[in-house]
């Protein structure tokens, strides 16, 4: 008796062996469920404190425009970007996210028989756009906490599995769902010994949130390696998460090819133009940054007072070790009207991520977390 059809079977290989990624439940999701009300949602890393004022009366203002396809090169979000940071608008690349960008990159140099590499517990993109092209990833073992941070990026042993078949490194820097970071010392090191025929992707969702003297300031390195692509995203410390906006810095040469493969308007005209007033609005996110400090502290005193261990983090997130398995206590939480996020699928089996929230929300889920764990 042969098979049953299955249409998964005329899918590419890579894509016969993809899951589809989760994202973190959404509220709608645990009432239908559940029958939970009033929850909190401290799972996908968003900003409490929502977008800026100035953003939303723009994309106010723009609904008048949108039976108009938008501006497919994006001048004057461009024009802006360039102007905040310092850059060439010919090395600016924009995407549905920062996720489209990085799926922009796999499709313009992986390929069936090259590879990229990236860290164990590094963003489930990476793995996901290079399996879906039909490269082989190479997942480098991250530190152990002998020589470098725990669970962080092994910049040595990475550089050690580039070879002449490699064509994209993807770090995340900080990462997520760890928080863990690079300092600029070991990652210039880095890109010095990266042969320029490698792409570098420098992956900063979540860049504005970190205070460490030792973090690197990446962008003026786009002078000196011009294999470096930085990406970065309007979705976390700007709080456009649900208008789907990022961008890539690099050479314009590498700008070129990436636009050669970029969907026609994959920006939509409401997230530029709300990306674009964000962008000048330096009040509201000085204030989004504060929070998270404050939240931060709060999350760090609670996990002492509980003995709770979690891995240092710079984002706006944090990720802690529950001591046994996650995924009853994840369970237990969403009872409770609490939604977080087990890292089960990032190797992190015993983890929860945990984005810093008001502090009110800080405070229910703190109290949650005490319940379900007694």
């Amino acid at each position: 008796m042969s098979a049953p059809f299955s249409f998964c079977d005329l899918a590419t290989t890579g894509v016969q062996g993809l899951r589809p990624y989760e994202p973190g439940k959404p509220l709608s999701e645990l009432e239908r469920d559940y029958g939970v009300r009033d929850a909190i949602k401290l799972a996908s890393n968003e900003n409490p404190l929502g977008p800026s004022p100035a953003a939303q009366e723009a994309a106010r203002g723009a609904l008048g425009d949108i039976a108009r396809y938008p501006d497919g090169n994006g001048f004057e979000l461009k024009r802006a970007i360039a102007t905040r940071f310092g850059v060439e608008i010919t090395g600016i690349t924009l995407g549905n996210g920062s996720n489209d960008v990085l799926e922009i990159i796999a499709r313009a140099f992986l390929a069936p028989g090259v590879t990229s590499v990236f860290s164990q517990h590094a963003f489930a993109v990476y793995p996901i756009v290079t399996q879906a092209i039909g490269a082989m990833a190479r997942v480098v073992p991250a530190h152990t906490g002998e020589r470098g941070q725990r669970y962080g990026h092994d910049l040595d042993a990475m550089a050690a599995a580039v070879n002449d078949k490699t064509r994209v490194v993807f770090i995340a820097n900080p990462n997520n769902p760890t928080g863990t970071w690079l300092r600029k010392d070991e990652l210039e090191a880095f890109l010095v010994r990266m042969p320029k025929t490698v792409i570098v992707v420098l992956d900063e969702a979540y860049v504005e949130y970190v205070t460490e003297a030792d973090y690197p300031d990446s962008i003026p390195w786009l002078l000196r390696f011009p294999n470096l692509i930085i990406t970065r995203t309007f979705s976390k410390a700007y709080g456009l998460a649900g208008l789907r906006v990022g961008f890539a810095l690099s050479h314009p040469q590498v700008a070129d090819v990436l636009n050669r493969v970029r969907q026609p308007f994959n920006v939509n005209i409401l997230a530029m133009t709300a990306a674009t007033a964000a962008l000048g609005d330096r009040a509201h996110l000085e204030a989004s940054l504060k929070l998270n400090q404050a939240g931060l502290a709060q999350w760090v005193e609670a996990t002492a007072e509980m003995g709770l261990s979690f891995i240092p983090s710079v984002g706006n997130f944090i990720c802690l070790d529950v001591g046994r398995a996650a995924a009853p206590v994840y369970e237990l939480l969403l009872r409770e009207g609490v939604i977080v996020r087990p890292v089960a699928n990032y190797g992190l089996p015993n983890h929860l991520r945990i984005t810093l929230g008001l502090a009110q929300e800080n405070r229910r889920a703190i109290s949650a977390l005490r319940k379900v764990l007694a």
